[in-house]
């Protein structure tokens, strides 16, 4: 076993407080701060309970310990690796006492290679000298895949074979066992993906070549490899960005410049966000920058949820949108003429590290209380307001910024629908076919899958939903198209009369309760507004097909519900105090029975069924707002004579009583058990031409 995989066993093994002799191991175990790619961890907790720096090391040297090399690569290797990542390590005082010193520790290779060189009994021997020029070139081949480093930071590796250090073939061998140990030691399928050709690099450095694919289009796809791999199409959105956002200029500037934690920064923004980041960047970066750090931004957009590491959705949709009001004229000046206080890019230099930048965006101190704040209350009702007041401070949409922390759960619930969205694709008509709302893309899938001639286009105004689904597309090889567009506004973005089929799935009771149609929510004129707005763009003979929540009727019927489960009347009686689309009336009869109309029933009980984990988005959506034949009255109002109430029917949604049956008992006012009523409607309707 190599000395330094016995000294951190001996380390971990020790019962008491346990003295490291080895100044390397001092250092790393000392750390009182975790610095760490958060790309590596799946969740934040992690960083508290463990070292994952060490971590990291160790798994380097137990790759090392089963190679089978000489002696001589054994032993410059295993010191290299022990000091490589020391500028994460150290104690809080010792930290802030380097960089007095000088020593820059937020770029990692250089800071572990002056830790290192400050150590050394003779600093300027060749073996010194060696090690050294390996821990300060430690990891950039590997950061050159990615697009974060220049080829030309790994040309000193080339000066040891120049000063005959090493020979050429030695200096080889040495760089395939360094690499492969701090490669592999993240992921052996990643060793295995970059192996030919991290040793065509290894060659084309040890003779000073250089290598193929270093053009601008190369460095932007490197940096985007994560996205790509999400199912970004890279090289088609570069081709259209390319002129507009003066990409071959902004990265000619940027050129010999170093790119830290970029990609696990910015992976979860589009590529016109970032082109627009590296235009701001081009355009404030100092000469004398040489690094230019993301580890802030990076740090900043995420938190744990549920002990899963999420990334900040309320900093990544504000920023989404400070971004979009930039024109590009705007980012290659570096600046704007309107700008929100509460948020504003910042390329900030330390005093002492004249050479190293740090890219972030800067939340004014009121928002990002406003931000914590949404944070905590997640899970509690002040959610909605505190959302509101964020979309207030940074004049966001409501309805395009909704469901921040359980959007993935809202899209898995949107896809198991399936069967009921089914029911719809026997009234679809022509070939363009428009679906409102698409959510997690079913029925985009059961119309390709069913109706493979059919032009299938998902509209939806949530950021989330359109990144979802743009990515779900070229993982999967879809042939449907997504827009963002406005349901009130289609013909915005379709031409009027050239749609066939128009697909409204569960979707218009969303509208109805959270869009402040004419500063009001809850308001039937933006179900009208829909209707009418879908009409404008539907050709001739082409149908609205809709699939919603529906009242009961006759309404003045009313129910007794039993809790049979603790807690039951409490969370009526918060429903009813939360509840804004109308007033919940309802009597208590005894501790566990209430007496209330029917569609308050109902109405309850949608919500009481999704339980606790979804109470403050479905607290806010009124399901059933009209009986049939009030919805039917309501369409011919809005259309008048130009359409045709072709079909109507109404069910009973499958689950509800499974749910419902272990936790309530449902009779009429006379004690006699009743089963629910209806909640769904499907409803068709037929332009006349």
């Amino acid at each position: 076993m190599l000395h330094s995989l016995s000294a951190i066993q001996q380390y971990r093994q020790a019962e008491v407080p346990y003295t490291v002799s080895q100044r390397w191991l001092n250092i790393l175990v000392s750390a009182e701060e975790r610095i760490v790619n958060l790309e590596r961890v799946q969740t934040l907790q992690e960083l508290n309970d463990a070292n994952p720096v060490l971590d990291y090391v160790e798994r380097t040297l137990r790759i090392l310990d089963q190679l089978r090399v000489s002696f001589w690569l054994r032993d410059i290797v295993e010191e290299t690796l022990c000091w490589a990542e020391t500028a994460k390590g150290g104690s809080t005082r010792e930290r802030m006492r380097w960089q007095q010193q000088g020593i820059n520790l937020f770029v990692h290779n250089e800071g572990s290679a002056l830790l290192y060189e400050r150590d050394a009994a003779e600093p300027d021997d060749a073996r010194t000298i060696l090690v050294a020029t390996l821990i300060r070139t430690h990891g950039l081949l590997g950061q050159f895949l990615r697009g974060e480093v220049p080829f030309r930071d790994n040309l000193p590796l080339a000066e040891i074979v120049a000063q005959g250090i090493l020979s050429p073939e030695e200096l080889k061998s040495t760089l395939l066992v360094l690499n492969r140990c701090i490669i592999e030691a993240v992921s052996p399928e990643l060793w295995q993906r970059v192996r030919d050709e991290m040793s065509t690099l290894i060659h084309a450095v040890t003779y000073g070549e250089q290598p193929q694919g270093m053009g601008i289009e190369d460095r932007i796809m490197r940096l985007r490899t994560g996205s790509e791999a999400r199912g970004e199409n890279t090289l088609e959105l570069l081709q259209q960005l390319r002129q507009p956002a003066r990409l071959d200029q902004v990265f000619m500037m940027l050129d010999n410049r170093t790119f830290w934690y970029v990609e696990a920064a910015l992976q979860d923004f589009s590529l016109e966000e970032f082109c627009k980041i590296f235009g701001l960047l081009a355009a404030a970066v100092p000469e004398q920058v040489r690094h230019i750090s993301f580890e802030r931004l990076m740090n900043d957009l995420y938190y744990d949820y549920r002990g899963i590491k999420k990334i900040n959705l309320y900093k990544k949709r504000i920023i989404e949108k400070y971004l979009s009001e930039w024109s590009w004229d705007d980012v290659h000046a570096g600046q704007r003429q309107q700008r929100n206080p509460h948020l504003e890019y910042g390329l900030l230099i330390d005093g002492q590290l004249q050479d190293t930048a740090f890219f972030t965006f800067q939340f004014s101190p009121a928002a990002e209380k406003l931000i914590d704040f949404c944070v905590e209350a997640e899970k509690s009702p002040l959610y909605e307001k505190a959302v509101l007041m964020l979309f207030d401070l940074f004049d966001l949409r409501r309805d395009a910024y909704d469901r921040f922390h359980n959007e993935d759960s809202y899209l898995q619930t949107m896809n198991e629908t399936v069967d009921y969205k089914r029911l719809l694709l026997r009234y679809v008509t022509g070939q363009t076919v428009l679906d409102i709302g698409p959510g997690g893309g079913v029925m985009l899938d059961l119309l390709e899958q069913e109706m493979p001639d059919k032009r299938a286009i998902g509209i939806d105004i949530s950021e989330n939903v359109i990144e979802a689904l743009r990515r779900k597309k070229r993982l999967e090889h879809h042939s449907w198209e997504v827009m963002k567009g406005d349901a009130l506004a289609l013909k915005e973005i379709m031409e009027l009369g050239s749609v066939d089929s128009i697909l409204f799935s569960s979707i218009l009771h969303e509208l109805y309760s959270y869009i402040p149609f004419n500063g009001q929510k809850f308001n039937l004129d933006t179900v009208a507004a829909a209707l009418t707005s879908a009409y404008d763009v539907l050709a001739p003979g082409g149908r609205i097909i809709i699939r919603d929540g529906i009242m009961t009727e006759p309404t003045v019927q009313q129910r007794k519900i039993t809790f049979l489960e603790e807690g039951g009347l409490a969370a009526l009686e918060r429903y009813a105090r939360d509840f804004r689309g109308r007033e919940i009336a309802y009597e208590v009869l005894d501790e566990q029975t209430v007496l209330l109309p029917v569609n308050d029933a109902m109405e309850f009980l949608y919500t009481y069924t999704w339980g606790e984990e979804a109470y403050v988005h479905e607290v806010q959506e009124q399901f059933g707002y009209m009986t049939p034949s009030r919805y039917k009255e309501f369409i011919v109002q809005t259309l008048g004579d130009g359409i045709e109430i072709e079909h109507v029917e109404s069910f009973l949604q499958q689950g509800y009583t499974e749910a419902l049956q272990p936790r309530v008992k449902i009779t009429d006012e006379w004690d006699t058990p009743v089963p629910l009523p209806d909640s769904t409607c499907i409803i068709v309707i037929r332009k006349k031409g």
